[in-house]
């Protein structure tokens, strides 16, 4: 938080992101395009600075906020050869799943992204990844969470095809405009509705029935509605049931 103010994009406790970009941020994975105020790096101050922001934990436990700007040459991973760091810049792969070794010498699977943006390879722990439990009523198989988690291409019983990635805005692709995911919590499903996705790697428009949803869409969006009211109610404020208790004299 004191970073955040630090460059402008807090105000006390008040953080001045956008929905997308919180949530990205508390996701794992990267921002849209910001613009920064008052950097310091090296004992350089910057005044002005257009970058991507992300979250990291370091070392000690902490959260670290990184700032990724314009690389005018990009910085290529160690562990990527030649051949698989030009597909990446040229568009040619979504991405790539690599077997890597940690500081402590552990066996660790990240998935590799090229973003355009910022001309910079961004790696993610596969680990960190979460994959949905429920996709527009369907369960995941353990199989497909894998694949989700790889940046693979999930298929589902309805037709929708999702695919995760840490540079997309809403963290994924799909051949749909929008679909319904959920995750179990204590025992119960969280719903997310995704919207205004962009089309899978390699189409170059979305498919025509894009915005055609299923049965299982729509249960789950009336699911997801009725958790909401629940939510709504359960938050209003205690004394106003006080007063009334007092006013009444009775329950």
């Amino acid at each position: 938080m004191d970073v955040l103010r630090e460059i402008g994009l807090a105000d006390g406790d008040k953080i001045k992101l956008s929905e997308n970009d919180l949530q990205a941020l508390l996701s794992g994975r990267i921002t849209t395009m910001l613009h920064l105020k008052n950097l310091m790096s090296g004992g350089i101050r910057i005044p002005n600075l257009e970058a991507k922001l992300s979250l990291a934990i370091n070392p000690l436990g902490n959260l670290d906020l990184l700032v990724h700007p314009f690389y005018p040459t990009p910085v290529k991973p160690s562990f990527l050869t030649d051949d698989e760091a030009q597909k990446l810049e040229k568009g040619e792969v979504p991405n790539i799943d690599k077997m890597i070794f940690d500081d402590n010498g552990d066996p660790q699977d990240v998935l590799v992204e090229f973003d355009k943006e910022t001309n910079e390879f961004i790696v993610i722990d596969e680990a960190r990844i979460l994959a949905p439990d429920r996709v527009n009523g369907q369960y995941l198989s353990l199989d497909q969470k894998e694949r989700y988690r790889k940046g693979k291409e999930v298929e589902l019983q309805d037709g929708t095809t999702i695919q995760y990635s840490v540079t997309e805005k809403n963290g994924v692709r799909s051949n749909k405009l929008a679909f319904i995911a959920s995750v179990l919590i204590d025992g119960g499903l969280s719903f997310a509705l995704y919207h205004g996705l962009n089309r899978l790697f390699g189409q170059k428009k979305q498919q025509e029935d894009a915005d055609v949803f299923s049965k299982g869409y729509y249960e789950d969006l009336e699911k997801m509605q009725e958790q909401q009211k629940g939510q709504q109610h359960s938050r209003q404020p205690e004394k106003e049931f006080t007063r009334s208790y007092t006013r009444t004299g009775s329950r």
